[in-house]
């Protein structure tokens, strides 16, 4: 009978630093050097003329403006109260839509379009109706589009909710993280369960398809507890879908996270228990397990893609749609093109004097090699589909990588034949350490400190 390492001695060794696979090459390992606008627009523009009818394009709108200051996010965001800010900041979107349309030279396919932030309901209802309203004209629409949009509980109305759905979206998150009022204080996130109830209901009754909500787990001050409390509550609101995401603490990247202390969060071994409650809770109340960090019913539309074998991930996280050209509008946002990504400036004010001059902003980005994409389809394949063909793996593996696996399928994380690699059910939780085994632009692990937070 083979005997398998203790879950707690994997996790002590699983849990460092490693990326969320979003994209692969990573963010911080994209060659730069080698990337310039003319090379992006090119591939923007060879990647669309590729594309048929049948696959359409992505549109992701980020929209960074917040109210307040979560101290646990590490997204891109500006703070204020100044409303004022919408108008110049959207027709900044529109015209870099515009130049993007250009590089098109024929009508696009909008199969997917999702609106992220930041909070994208700080923006009116009636800003929004225009922003949604322009990037759909002299467009066609996919016939099995998905249109979805954040909202954050306090301030998504009942007009917000009807106003976009009204323009074809059927899919609302919600992003809800705690509801123990001890951790809402200490992430400066205070959003009592009955307004959370409100936006559900309303939802539901205007005729949204899927609402999801967004948790964490390893906040500062959660125990088995609140853990527990905070999943009961949600669960009587029943969500088609839910993301349970590890904190990802990077005081270094984020300031606002040093506004508790380290003593604050829970232990590794703790914080792998709260997964592992919110897991078990989840699958009691028949939730599919899905891919990293996600959880469906099974008549969402995130778990029948999953079921077909049709899940996909981009810089948008896990997705219905499996589209090869995504662009992303507004600051800070990132574009995939196949074979080539981008991002735009970061800064607001950067973001817009760069569309007022150049029409673009954008400033950084990769050319994929031929080895990229290769092992990019790896990790696709991997985090979506928890498999790898032995075709595709053949093509990658080497000595130190089969040297790992081996290791790997003897500690019961995965296994190997000759059908290729399967994760396990006991190596749900490693997927990403599976994915960074194939990773060959990942440097040193004094280097990974400072740049991801933990696996685990």
């Amino acid at each position: 009978m083979t005997t398998y390492p203790s879950q707690a001695s994997l996790l002590k060794k699983y849990d460092v630093p490693t990326p969320r696979y979003t994209s692969y090459p990573t963010v911080p390992f994209w060659n730069t050097e080698l990337f310039s606008r003319e090379k992006w627009i090119n591939s923007v523009r060879k990647t669309f003329n590729e594309s048929n009818e049948e696959k359409g394009i992505s549109l992701y709108i980020h929209l960074p403006f917040c109210e307040s200051l979560c101290t646990y996010c590490a997204c891109t965001t500006r703070i204020t109260k100044n409303h004022n800010v919408e108008i110049p900041y959207i027709q900044s979107i529109l015209k870099e839509w515009e130049g993007y349309k250009n590089i098109f030279g024929r009508k696009p396919i909008i199969r997917e379009l999702h609106l992220g932030g930041g909070t994208p309901t700080f923006f009116s209802p009636e800003n929004l109706r225009w922003l949604i309203s322009y990037i759909l004209e002299d467009v066609e629409v996919h016939q099995d589009f998905e249109f979805s949009f954040e909202g954050h509980p306090n301030n998504t109305t009942r007009e917000h909710l009807q106003t976009l759905f009204d323009l074809g979206f059927r899919r609302v998150s919600f992003g809800v993280q705690d509801l123990n009022e001890k951790v809402q204080q200490t992430i400066h996130r205070i959003q009592p369960f009955e307004n959370l109830q409100k936006v559900t209901l309303q939802a539901r009754e205007i005729g949204y398809q899927s609402v999801s909500y967004d948790l964490v787990y390893g906040l500062p001050f959660q125990t088995p507890f609140t853990v527990t409390d905070t999943l009961e509550q949600v669960l009587t609101l029943k969500p088609d879908r839910l993301a349970f995401y590890s904190y990802a603490h990077v005081p270094w990247l984020k300031p606002g996270q040093r506004g508790y202390e380290d003593a604050d969060l829970p232990s590794q071994a703790l914080k792998r228990h709260l997964y592992e409650i919110g897991r078990h809770m989840l699958k009691k109340n028949d939730y599919a397990d899905i891919g990293m960090d996600h959880f469906a019913l099974r008549h969402d539309s995130l778990f029948k893609a999953h079921i077909a074998g049709k899940l996909h991930r981009n810089f948008m996280g896990y997705t219905t749609t499996n589209t090869d050209l995504l662009i992303g509008l507004g600051s800070s946002a990132i574009s995939d093109a196949k074979y080539a990504y981008a991002q735009n400036l970061k800064k607001v004010e950067d973001y817009m004097a760069d569309i007022k001059t150049n029409g673009s902003a954008v400033f950084k980005g990769h050319m994929l090699t031929d080895e990229d994409l290769i092992i990019r389809k790896c990790i696709l394949d991997i985090s979506c589909n928890g498999k790898l063909s032995e075709s595709l793996l053949q093509q990658v593996v080497d000595k130190n990588i089969l040297d790992t696996l081996i290791e790997m399928e003897k500690e019961g994380i995965l296994y190997l034949d000759d059908s290729g690699l399967r994760v396990t059910t006991a190596g749900a939780p490693f997927i990403r350490n599976i994915c960074k085994v194939f990773d060959q632009r990942m440097s040193t692990q004094e280097d990974q400190v400072q740049i991801f937070s933990k696996a685990i």
